[in-house]
């Protein structure tokens, strides 16, 4: 097994390059800013149900985690927004939210040592059959010069940078499901390198369209219930499957010393990140669960500390029978008996699955569950699987002292992340 050589723990790290979370901002299903959506998980509210933005005849019963009284035109300037993707617009949002509450200002003075790593799984479906439809029916001629542009999943994070005026390092990290987890960790690399002192990261998808909704009922793994709230039940013995979901969630990221010279608060310390893949199938992860168990170990082994101080675990946790069988064996095979001991909660029974966003607002929710002392449910876990035996906060947020906290990401295409968070004393 990879040794991570020569990584050196934080606690034995310069401030420099030792890396907090200063800024938090989200828009997703249970909330368009962090307090309301936090507020959510942890009175387990769920923000699924029926899709309202496409005519679902043809799919029969459609949910999804929709966004809801979304109003972009109150805090992006119109002209910027008309040339702006959905998925581009939570990403700004979610990021100006994160910035304010970082108290970040960037002029001339810091606009090298800021950076952008943020990302999207896809990018700019609406404006592909948007512009398609325009092609066929009206011309060539009559494509927008926004198309190319703004239809990648840079997109996001190119907007994000010139809102602010970051001109450091700027990375779009597209790895399916796992983005989200991906761009956090690799901003905290991006910091630890010394390539930049403060990093915008997080990730955002809009999956909700007729063509892709087909997609994912023809993969077979769309979960179904008559009470939409209820349809996600991650390792619930009776799941069935996931819920698609929409929206964005931002962090920033910063070192040590830089929050120290600023002053602002932390919510918590980033020390370990790690990444894998399957080498497996594009859709289904390894029975094996090597994937998401080498992210963890890889994540773990960077800290350099003792298993047994991870308190909590954001896991993956869709609610599709085998991702969430797979997931409890990789964390039994890292942990070992410590297993027992940890939290195990999954917010996407809240939100249903991101997409790119989703590893983004795991992280921001496992930030909150250290730096609140409070872990979010699993709702609708009922009925106890044998082979997922793990403690999934059943239906009630509890109260906990969380010290250390881990957050998976498994993604199609085999692409597994993890990241590990742990509480700022003092």
């Amino acid at each position: 097994m990879n040794q991570v050589a020569h990584y050196v723990p934080f606690f034995e790290l310069p401030d420099e390059q030792r890396v907090v979370v200063t800024g938090l901002g989200t828009i997703c299903p249970v909330g368009n800013d962090v307090a309301t959506a936090w507020q959510a998980l942890v009175d387990g509210r769920s923000g699924i149900g029926p899709i309202t933005k496409f005519d679902t005849e043809p799919f029969g019963d459609a949910i999804a985690g929709e966004i809801r009284d979304f109003h972009p035109e109150e805090v992006i300037p119109k002209k910027e927004l008309r040339r702006m993707t959905i998925p581009a617009r939570y990403a700004v949002v979610s990021a100006q939210e994160a910035i304010a509450d970082a108290g970040l200002v960037v002029d001339e003075s810091n606009a090298e040592e800021v950076g952008v790593v943020y990302g999207s799984a896809g990018g700019g479906y609406h404006m592909i059959l948007e512009q398609e439809q325009i092609f066929r029916t009206r011309g060539a001629r009559r494509v927008s010069p926004f198309l190319i542009s703004h239809m990648l999943p840079d997109a996001a994070s190119g907007h994000i940078a010139i809102m602010v005026g970051a001109r450091g390092p700027n990375l779009s990290p597209a790895s399916a499901c796992s983005t989200g987890t991906a761009a956090v960790g690799e901003a905290m690399e991006t910091i630890r390198r010394g390539d930049a002192r403060i990093v915008i990261s997080g990730g955002t998808d809009e999956p909700l369209l007729p063509v892709l909704m087909a997609g994912f009922q023809a993969l077979r793994g769309l979960a179904s219930h008559e009470d939409p709230t209820k349809a996600c039940r991650p390792f619930d013995a009776n799941r069935n499957g996931f819920v698609v979901g929409e929206g964005a969630a931002a962090l920033v990221l910063e070192s040590l010393a830089s929050a120290k010279e600023r002053k602002v608060n932390c919510y918590a310390e980033v020390i370990g990140y790690g990444s894998s893949n399957d080498a497996h199938d594009m859709e289904a992860p390894h029975p094996s669960a090597r994937g998401p168990a080498l992210a963890m170990s890889m994540a773990l082994r960077k800290t350099g500390l003792p298993l047994e101080e991870v308190d909590y675990i954001n896991p993956h946790g869709t609610g599709t029978p085998m991702n969430d069988k797979v997931e409890t064996a990789a964390i039994k095979a890292v942990f070992g008996e410590h297993a027992y001991n940890l939290a195990v909660s999954s917010t996407k029974s809240m939100v249903g699955h991101l997409m790119g966003g989703s590893g983004a607002l795991e992280a921001l929710a496992t930030v909150k569950t250290i730096s609140e002392g409070v872990i979010p449910p699993t709702i609708n876990y009922e009925t106890p699987d044998p082979e997922c035996d793990l403690d999934y906060v059943p239906k009630v947020a509890r109260q906990a002292e969380v010290g250390v906290a881990l957050s998976n990401s498994i993604g199609l295409g085999g692409h597994n992340a993890s990241v590990i968070f742990r509480r700022i004393d003092g």
